[in-house]
This record gives C-alpha cells, structure tokens and sequence, in this order.
C-alpha cells in the first residue's frame, strides 16, 4: 500500500473515530436548538428562583439562563412588571415576561395563544408553585396573572 493510501484510510479512521465519540454532544446540541430560551433575573443567591428555574428545564421544553442583578426591581420596571404583580425573579421568555413561579403549563399556554399583553406574572411566592414547595406544607391557592400592555392585570389561570 502506498504512503498516500495509508495517510487518506487514517484520516478517515480518525474523523469516524471522532465522530463516534462526538456524536452524543453533537446530538445534544441538537436537541438544544428545539428548546425555548428564558433569561431570568433574580437576586444573587436566591434559591426559591433557582428551583424554578431547574423546574422550567425539567419539562424538556426549555433552557434557563440565571442572570443575578444588582437592582432587580429596575428590571421589573424596564419589563412593566407593577408591584403588585412582582414576585422575587422576573423572566423573559419569546418577547414575553414570565413574572416569579409561574408553573410550566401557563407558560406553554402564553407561548402557543401569544396574546398582546406583556406577560404572565405570580405575585409574592405563594406556597406550592413551582419551585416554592414546602416539605409538610399543603399548596396555596393562587392566581397566574395575565399583565396588559397598559398594566392592568386579569386572571389567567387559577391553581
């Protein structure tokens, strides 16, 4: 065999070598690209919202990125997030606000009726929502709120 044909059958061993090693993280990248982004904001060590967040990417459907801030309450005010709708993180998710712990499937709503509203918020940290479980402690009822354009607020879904 020659020098030549020696050299090409070893390239091509190594690149299927290497692409059998790769091929997972290549796949997984994938796989990646079908999830929805949400950036959330929230408040340097905040574990309620970094609960949320791994409960988000939990359904398969999205990647959270945490962004601690400085003033979480100007990203509330950049966003048209009221205090009486805020909760202790604010998340952006396809051009909309998901405000504090919002469960998954009112987030899947929003993102397949898109109504012309901000977003959707949970005010305070009601007991039970997503990512505020309390070992022991039966749920809270609570509202998810649709926020208007013009900040006003109407219920959304009751849990």
């Amino acid at each position: 065999m020659s020098n030549n044909k020696i050299l090409i059958a070893g390239v091509i061993l190594t690149l299927g070598f290497a692409a059998f090693l790769f091929w997972p993280n290549i796949s997984n990248e994938l796989n990646l690209s079908d999830k929805k982004k949400i950036v959330m904001y929230k408040n340097a060590g905040c574990e309620c919202c970094t609960k949320w967040a791994a409960y988000m990417m939990a359904t398969g459907d999205y990647i959270v990125e945490e962004r601690p801030v400085e003033v979480l309450a100007q990203v509330k005010q950049d966003y048209g997030i009221s205090r009486q709708n805020s909760s202790c993180h604010t998340a952006i998710v396809d051009g909309y606000v998901v405000e504090g712990h919002v469960p998954a499937e009112d987030v899947n709503r929003l993102l397949t009726e898109r109504p012309d509203a901000i977003g959707i918020a949970v005010p305070g940290m009601p007991i039970g929502s997503p990512g505020m479980e309390v070992p022991g402690r039966p749920a809270a009822n609570y509202d998810v709120l649709l926020v208007g354009k013009d900040g006003e607020s109407s219920v959304y879904n009751s849990h």
